[in-house]
């Protein structure tokens, strides 16, 4: 079927990682944050489709506690694997990624924050050595797009990880394909 092949996403992106996960907003957002330099938007892709993506924020965290226990740690935010393209590794691949990206521009931790019933992630971030920060759990707020288009700002209560940089751990997607479970 092919490879897998991960990235930073380009502003020709757009479009296609819009169709595929939705929210054409949020990508929008993420490259403009990514052209000043705020960040970077990593997509995992099998030929020429998206199978995955994730947001590394570069920016001080907006949440007040966050920002005060880690002030200048970048986040994993918006991790998001296709349906069709999940338990193939390519989750952990793209984390793998944005910690290669810190690692190799200084950053010696990284943090995010995942819900409280969201306990597949959880889990994914615990095999991939992240750890609770020790401060408690966060009100974080994630923005939907509701049917008539407005957005829709929710809170979200989080347990918040954090993973020292750099990690020995291979990368696990080095040989995967596209078709591969």
């Amino acid at each position: 079927m092919g490879d897998v092949s991960i990235r930073p996403a380009e502003q020709a992106d757009l479009a296609v990682l819009a169709e595929v996960f939705g929210d054409q907003g949020f990508f929008e957002d993420r490259f403009t944050r990514q052209a000043k330099g705020l960040g970077v938007l990593f997509a995992a892709w099998c030929s020429a489709r998206p199978v995955g993506a994730v947001y590394l924020w570069l920016e001080d965290a907006e949440e007040p506690p966050i920002r005060g226990h880690l002030p200048g740690v970048p986040l994993l935010t918006h991790l998001e694997v296709a349906p069709d393209a999940r338990n193939r590794g390519i989750g952990a691949a793209l984390v793998h990624a944005a910690e290669d990206y810190l690692a190799g521009h200084g950053h010696a931790l990284g943090a995010l924050a995942v819900r409280t019933d969201n306990t597949r992630a959880a889990r994914l971030y615990s095999r991939l050595g992240y750890r609770d920060w020790g401060h408690g759990t966060v009100v974080c707020y994630a923005e939907r797009v509701s049917p008539d288009g407005r957005t829709i700002s929710e809170a979200e209560r989080c347990h918040v990880l954090v993973k020292g940089l750099p990690d020995d751990s291979p990368a696990p997607l080095a040989s995967r394909t596209c078709g591969e479970r």
